[in-house]
């Protein structure tokens, strides 16, 4: 261990034995919950799909797909483990299950509902069977082997479909996680990345493997849901993001640093290019998802500069679960009544970009007023006071 990983342990170490001591706000974490909403936003936007393609088969559009064609897994798989990791950072002695599961319904459920009735007027509701909208309403989508019932009304709705099950397992999960022996701490995690990666190699070895998923990448629907959808299987994610934040908050986590993270995550999205489709989607990228918060996190513990604490990357990070939300539905209307205005099918590069731009612009705006004009007051208005210091922290809601 380095002088630097020592003096991170000491101090997070000395700070667990008083839990007030430690920081509840992790403005580093909050920084970065944007730029994954942002991964999940260009997914959506370069799909080749022709109601929300930007600017066609073109070699623009093509190279655009193939760029951003694991983008939205990174991004909806890095709020998993951030998920457990801020929740576990958060959590308090005295805390209640009842109480824990107050605050997040709180905090999802009525940004969920908005979505799902914005998408339902906007466009779903023509093409969505009843029971698809139903199963959509109750987060219920996620436990229903077909594709197209995963992604239908609002498609990125689907991760909070899974969140749910993490977060009516957490108290419990929590619970086991602390009876673990503090030397045994990193065989628990690296069990649990053993388990992530293994999930795509059983998918391929037990299940069919055709017909594809749509878009042509080479999965089943079946393996495809197996390995990425399911939540029994996504809760490994956030079951990894729980040991981590335990590890860090006992001095038990060696910390690499931001920058050595931040260039592992780098080349690992570069690396899903070149790796098997399911193996892309999550277990490529998870370590690296690993290191990058934990080393925010101490790194905000230590009260060190990061480029994820000002305003402005703060506040992206505030409204970024509206935006995650909200973004699909933006684009799908955008382009619809640009193509209408201007008389066009697709776009050219400049004029894709400028619509893309556009549509981001609109994104974060909207989002934004949802979430002080609703989120907000209503977190404030129905959490619990004792919890307020919470409602501070970063979550991957």
């Amino acid at each position: 261990m380095t002088d630097v990983q020592a003096n991170d342990a000491v101090a997070v170490r000395s700070a667990q034995p008083a839990h007030h001591s430690v920081p509840s706000r992790l403005p580093s974490l909050t920084g970065l919950r944007f730029p994954a909403a942002l991964m999940v936003f260009f997914y959506h936007s370069s799909l080749l799909i022709p109601t929300i393609a930007v600017f066609g088969y073109t070699s623009t559009g093509m190279r655009y797909g193939a760029a951003a064609s694991n983008a939205g897994a990174f991004g909806v798989s890095f709020f998993f483990v951030l998920s457990g990791f801020v929740l576990t950072w958060s959590a308090r002695a005295q805390d209640t299950p009842k109480a824990f599961w107050r605050r997040r319904f709180v905090k999802i459920y009525p940004n969920y509902v908005v979505a799902w009735v914005l998408a339902m007027v906007l466009f779903a509701g023509a093409t969505t069977p009843a029971w698809r909208a139903i199963l959509n309403l109750f987060m219920l989508q996620v436990w229903v082997p077909d594709f197209f019932t995963n992604f239908s009304v609002d498609p990125p709705s689907w991760s909070l479909g899974a969140e749910a099950v993490f977060y009516a397992s957490f108290p419990l999960l929590l619970h086991l996680v602390r009876r673990i022996d503090l030397a045994r701490l990193k065989f628990w995690i690296v069990g649990v990345v053993a388990g992530i990666v293994a999930t795509p190699l059983l998918a391929y070895a037990l299940l069919p493997s055709t017909p594809n998923v749509p878009g042509g990448y080479l999965a089943s629907p079946l393996q495809y849901f197996l390995a990425y959808i399911l939540p029994p299987v996504r809760l490994l994610d956030f079951a990894l993001g729980v040991l981590i934040a335990r590890a860090v908050l006992t001095g038990r986590w060696r910390n690499i640093g931001m920058v050595p993270a931040g260039i592992l995550l780098i080349g690992s999205y570069v690396l899903t290019q070149y790796v098997p489709y399911l193996y892309a989607q999550r277990a490529v990228c998870v370590v690296p998802f690993a290191l990058l918060i934990a080393s925010a996190a101490t790194a905000d513990v230590r009260g060190r500069r990061t480029w994820l604490r000002n305003r402005v990357m703060t506040w992206l990070g505030e409204v970024s679960f509206a935006f995650y939300l909200l973004h699909f539905i933006v684009i799908t209307v955008v382009l619809k009544y640009t193509r209408s205005l201007l008389g066009v099918q697709y776009f050219s590069t400049p004029a894709g970009i400028a619509v893309l731009l556009g549509t981001l612009v609109i994104a974060v705006g909207l989002s934004s007023v949802l979430y002080v004009c609703f989120e907000r007051p209503i977190t404030r208005r129905w959490s619990s006071r004792q919890r307020a210091p919470e409602q501070a922290t970063t979550s991957a809601g």
